[in-house]
């Protein structure tokens, strides 16, 4: 499957890796429907696109559930009917779950999970009527490992592996794919806007992301791994990759790692 001229929803395009898979996918001529809650930011990034005529601004809160139904409507009014959704929208965290408020926890799961799974339900119907469509998943190397001060985030990002895993297996005989895709440490602002315990935004760049592998690196490796219709692909770098290997292999080890980690984390 290749993405020219495929009709494609991305949501999260004002920065990081969304942004980098807007400029990337309209490289490759698509058409695009771009999604996030800064409406300046995502006509910055149209206009920043290879073809813009081929990009439409879509503003979109994934915490008004409420909206979402019209939303989805609004988004096959562009084109026409969706092709690909990539749910690339999230909200990180930066807090230990002893201290850090419930509202925190509610709040990553209603955007990292609820507001995901809620555009594929409505997205669903016309996908099953034409026999094809694709669900792509921006997901997290966290959402196969637990770390201590995301567990929040960890959990959203489990619960998507679940829930699209079991959407592959009951959509197959519909044509209805599904790619998970779980980056590692990759080089984008998303940890400014984390939350802390109280809800605040942690406002600063963690260390491991900015080591990571550059955004636009990322979204060509994301893009080659839609138009393969891959089910699941890690994207990082060796220290995930051995983690990775570590949770499947040797799970004590990797405990008394994160374990070790954690000691770490709370002295600083």
């Amino acid at each position: 499957m290749k993405v020219e001229n495929k009709i494609v929803w991305l949501t999260g395009a004002s920065s990081g890796i969304g942004e980098a898979l807007a400029y990337r996918l309209s490289e490759k001529g698509a058409y695009i429907i771009i999604s996030a809650r800064r409406v300046a930011e995502l006509e910055r990034v149209k206009s920043q696109c290879k073809y813009p005529e081929k990009v439409r601004v879509l503003p979109l809160d994934l915490e008004d559930t409420t909206s979402l139904e019209n939303k989805t409507k609004e988004a096959s009014v562009f084109f026409g009917d969706i092709d690909v959704l990539i749910n690339n929208s999230g909200i990180a965290q930066r807090s230990f779950i002893h201290n850090t408020n419930p509202l925190v926890d509610r709040k990553i799961m209603e955007i990292n999970y609820f507001g995901a799974i809620m555009l594929t339900k409505f997205l669903l119907p016309q996908m099953r009527t034409r026999k094809n469509g694709q669900n792509v998943i921006i997901s997290s190397v966290l959402g196969k490992i637990s770390a201590p001060g995301s567990s929040a985030y960890a959990a959203s990002k489990h619960a998507l592996h679940g829930y699209y895993d079991a959407l592959r297996y009951e959509e197959s005989e519909n044509n209805i794919k599904v790619t998970i895709i779980c980056p590692g440490y990759i080089n984008t602002p998303i940890s400014y806007s984390a939350l802390n315990a109280d809800g605040s935004q942690f406002n600063k760049m963690s260390k491991p992301q900015q080591f990571g592998m550059k955004s636009d690196v990322c979204a060509k490796k994301i893009v080659e791994a839609i138009e393969c219709e891959k089910e699941e692909v890690f994207i990082g770098g060796f220290q995930e990759r051995v983690a990775l290997y570590m949770k499947r292999f040797f799970p004590k080890m990797l405990s008394q790692t994160m374990k070790r980690l954690t000691k770490k984390m709370k002295m600083q």
